[in-house]
């Protein structure tokens, strides 16, 4: 081991997508960081392939929205998902979306989802978290060992090329090390849940023309059936030549080897044809919730902290909205202005968000796999005639219906809401219904702030994220206070008139205050008294009172 000891704000372990958007987001906001992966960093199983509405509008206020636009993936690719008996077969239903390169923008949102693979997005992270030249990465890095020394955390990492041994310093350290991490694992702490759903095995394959072998329209997504019930599916996962296969077993243990996943693709397609296999890796659909997410000086995200089946597409949104919400906080902290309850409500908010989204890929699973337990009629998959034809499309349009909830899911990835967090003034309204396939934006307290247009390209959503910013529709006039009250605590706050009737009917208030993340800490229709009094709950430096007196 060297003598040399390295100090920095904060220590990441793990360099996934989670980890890299923690870092570039601590960058962004003028922190440095020390990022360590003990893996190469090359990506040959994409384990995550779209990028949810949410994240975009991260990206957005990153400036990188194009970055993951021009990533790789073939952005003029179907992005329909069918449900077939094979692809030479028959088709019981499809939910048809248009390519990503034509998807409209959703009305509460100035971004919509992307489909950007991880071996495409994490180079993209990897670029934005280099930017702003605050964070180093080093692959092929382990984390070692660490023990929290109460003013600081103790890390000693290891050089996989030279094994050599460094000692860093750090205020903090993260955990984002994945679904087997050492950092949970380390602090003791435990996952509620349901541990194995399935057993699954995915292999990327490569293939020149692929769609010209059978005769059914290109999706982006098929789901096979059989008579077993739901066996398999496969995800066009760069739009072009590649495509990844996941033969989907159940919660019994059993590694398929490359024949039986060669003879599984070749079952797929319902002929004969030439493939070249490129990446096998066999993996666990799990339904876990980490118990704690905070030990001290020591935090976990990403799968470090929740585990969820794909089916929705929830598991590295969740992550990056962790990212995102502990960022700000360990930011406010090192930077001298963030009080001791900001760093406890990063547990107390994004908790119940992973616990729900988990819960619901969970239930999209249950309803991709319920043909297993309702085995269909052998008629759909080898009767003739009009009674089969009939058959497969009654089974067809009940599975396309049931499966609407995993395809149409915007309340998960916009509408989450932080009730009961210790850093957000509670207005008294009642929590609005919480929804899947749709969401109605609303400003309440705890909630994403709202978009809204205020000009050609420009949205509300524009002038979050750097600093609290109060949102005021009633002009200027009687502000100086809490910028006062905001220079004195140290904390960065600006203010915001708007002028657009739209946004003052969605927000509801005459002041909003947006938290540097984008959901809203507070609001009302008459300035805080004690603004001091605001300010302090938000940033975490005083518990909240009963009720906050304001100024009419």
């Amino acid at each position: 081991m060297t003598d040399q000891v390295v100090e920095v704000p904060v220590l990441i372990a793990g360099a996934g997508p989670v980890g890299l958007a923690l870092a570039g987001d601590l960058g962004w906001r003028g922190v440095s960081s020390l990022l360590v992966e003990k893996r190469s960093g090359r990506i040959s199983q994409p384990k995550m392939d779209m990028v949810g509405v949410r994240t975009m509008e991260f990206c957005r206020r990153w400036g990188i929205v194009d970055w993951v636009e021009t990533a790789g993936y073939n952005r003029a690719y179907p992005q329909d998902c069918a449900w077939v008996t094979n692809l030479n077969g028959y088709e019981f239903g499809r939910e048809p979306f248009r390519a990503p390169q034509d998807e409209a923008l959703p009305p509460q949102s100035p971004q919509k989802r992307e489909r950007c693979p991880q071996n495409f997005f994490d180079p993209v992270l990897t670029r934005f978290a280099r930017r702003s030249e605050r964070t180093e990465i080093q692959y092929n890095t382990e984390l070692v060992s660490f023990r929290d020394e109460g003013d600081k955390v103790v890390a000693t990492l290891r050089s996989a090329a030279t094994g050599e041994e460094t000692t860093v310093h750090a205020q903090y350290l993260v955990g984002c090390d994945g679904s087997e991490s050492q950092v949970r694992s380390e602090l003791g702490i435990e996952m509620s849940g349901k541990g194995v759903l399935s057993y699954t095995t995915n292999a990327i394959f490569r293939c020149d023309g692929f769609e010209q072998l059978h005769h059914l329209e290109p999706a982006y997504r098929y789901i096979f059936i059989g008579p077993e019930g739901t066996w398999a599916t496969l995800v066009a996962i760069n739009g072009r030549d590649q495509w990844r296969f996941s033969l989907i077993g159940d919660d019994t243990q059993k590694e398929a080897t490359e024949a039986d996943l060669r003879a599984a693709i070749v079952r797929a397609l319902g002929k004969n044809f030439d493939f070249e296999v490129l990446s096998i890796l066999p993996w666990v659909r799990r339904q876990l919730v980490a118990d704690r997410y905070r030990d001290g000086r020591v935090f976990i995200a990403g799968d470090a902290a929740h585990l969820t089946s794909p089916t929705g597409g929830f598991g590295m949104n969740t992550g990056v909205l962790d990212a995102v919400n502990l960022s700000w906080k360990l930011a406010a902290v090192v930077q001298g202005w963030g009080g001791p309850a900001l760093l406890d409500s990063y547990e107390i908010e994004q908790r119940p968000v992973a616990i729900r989204n988990v819960n619901e890929a969970g239930g999209n699973l249950e309803r991709m796999l319920s043909p297993r337990i309702a085995t269909p009629d052998l008629l759909i998959f080898n009767g003739e005639g009009e009674t089969a034809e009939r058959a497969r499309r009654e089974y067809g349009d009940h599975y396309t219906e049931m499966m609407k909830r995993e395809w149409f899911s915007i309340g998960i990835h916009l509408g989450y809401a932080y009730e009961g967090s210790p850093v957000v003034v509670p207005d008294g309204t009642p929590a609005p219904e919480m929804t899947v396939s749709s969401y109605t934006q609303t400003a309440r307290p705890g909630s994403r702030a709202p978009h809204v247009w205020l000009g050609e390209g420009y949205s509300t959503l524009d002038e979050y994220g750097r600093e609290f910013v109060l949102v005021s529709f009633a002009g200027t006039a009687g502000t100086d206070g809490i910028v006062a009250a905001a220079d004195q605590l140290g904390v960065p706050l600006r203010v915001l008139a708007v002028d657009s009737a739209e946004a003052a009917a969605l927000y509801a208030a005459a002041y909003v205050l947006v938290r540097p993340d984008g959901s809203v800490a507070w609001r009302g229709d008459g300035l805080p008294a004690d603004a001091s009094e605001v300010l302090d709950v938000a940033r975490g430096a005083r518990a909240l009172a009963t009720a906050l007196p304001v100024t009419r």
